[in-house]
């Protein structure tokens, strides 16, 4: 069994649907499509995205990384409670986006809590590296 697991892509999965949307606040808040856009949301937008690409940074930077790293761990459990935290805020919040990926999607109920179980997949996922490497030392 090599250190590396190819559950590993949820972590490029989280860059791949995060970073759109910081770079897009970060040069252009206004350009976004959310309703009743004041100055208070749009800083709040700002403190967002730079928290967002934050994640994105770290989470391309612990990618490559071996699956029992304890760094890499934590910040899986991190991400685990972003999305598990965003998805309940913005499941149980009004409308404020006004479009849709479909009726498919909105039947479904697809949130952002896909990437939060995403994340619990590959810890669960990768305890056989963790427990390897204990024996081993």
């Amino acid at each position: 069994m090599s250190a590396r697991s190819p559950l590993s892509v949820v972590f490029l999965l989280h860059v791949a649907l995060e970073a759109p949307l910081a770079i897009s606040a970060f040069w252009s808040p206004t350009s976004l499509p959310f309703l009743q856009m004041t100055n208070t949301t749009l800083v709040l937008l700002k403190l967002y995205t730079a928290f967002t690409a934050a994640t994105c940074v770290t989470t391309l930077l612990v990618h490559p990384l071996p699956e029992f790293l304890p760094g890499k761990r934590a910040l899986a459990i991190g991400l685990c409670v972003y999305h598990s935290i965003a998805s309940t805020v913005l499941f149980q919040a009004p409308r404020f986006i006004p479009h849709s990926f479909g009726p498919l999607f909105e039947s479904l109920k697809v949130t952002p809590e896909v990437l939060g179980l995403a994340m619990v997949v590959w810890w669960q996922g990768t305890l056989g590296y963790v427990s390897m490497t204990r024996k081993a030392t």
